[in-house]
């Protein structure tokens, strides 16, 4: 089987259930912004298997937790029909993000703030390389979660989704805080320039 098919050739590309759009339609910017982040997060895993695989193998297990999850992500926002009245009957049911997906996140982050001192200032990115990473995918998660949030603006979405995406932010701050304290790499406070 080719990889290319020729079916997006004119400028559109088709939807679960056949619908054709265009290529710059927001819903495809929206899914094409979760399979950037896929992507940016990929990397963030390869680099961390590399430095220490031991040293980071909750976040890693995490993070590749949540690549399976932004597919389903990506699944749910190429499917229009949501919901959909067929779901029930239908033996192709696209997955969804569910409620206990963020109830994951939202575990994970306590879990590994525990581990972190509080902090009493704003936190510039950076520190380590890894760090840098994480908080690039954290802000590649703001904006996919933006465009979703226009998206819905217009159409009916499943609102789990943006919760997901909001927590999955946070949890990838914490990340990178976490990663600087094993490496022994300090927070970097931010300073107000008078």
């Amino acid at each position: 089987m080719k990889i290319y098919t020729g079916t997006g050739d004119k400028g559109e590309t088709g939807l679960i259930g056949g619908k054709r759009i265009p290529k710059g339609d927001t819903r495809i910017i929206a899914y094409g912004s979760v399979d950037e982040l896929n992507s940016h997060i990929g990397l963030v895993l390869s680099i961390l298997r590399l430095k220490d695989k031991d040293l980071f193998e909750d976040i890693i297990n995490f993070l590749i937790g949540v690549q399976n999850d932004l597919f389903v992500i990506g699944s749910d926002l190429a499917d229009p029909k949501y919901p959909s009245e067929n779901e029930i009957q239908d033996q192709r049911k696209t997955p969804r993000v569910e409620k206990n997906m963020i109830s994951h996140l939202e575990g994970t982050i306590d879990r590994f703030e525990m581990q972190l001192d509080p902090i009493n200032f704003f936190i510039l990115p950076g520190g380590s390389i890894e760090s840098s990473l994480l908080q690039i995918s954290r802000s590649v998660t703001r904006r996919t979660e933006t465009v979703i949030a226009i998206l819905s603006k217009n159409e009916h979405i499943n609102p789990h989704i943006i919760v997901y995406l909001n927590r999955l932010s946070d949890l990838l701050f914490v990340c990178g805080r976490l990663v600087n304290k094993r490496l022994g790499v300090k927070d970097i406070a931010w300073n107000a320039r008078s």
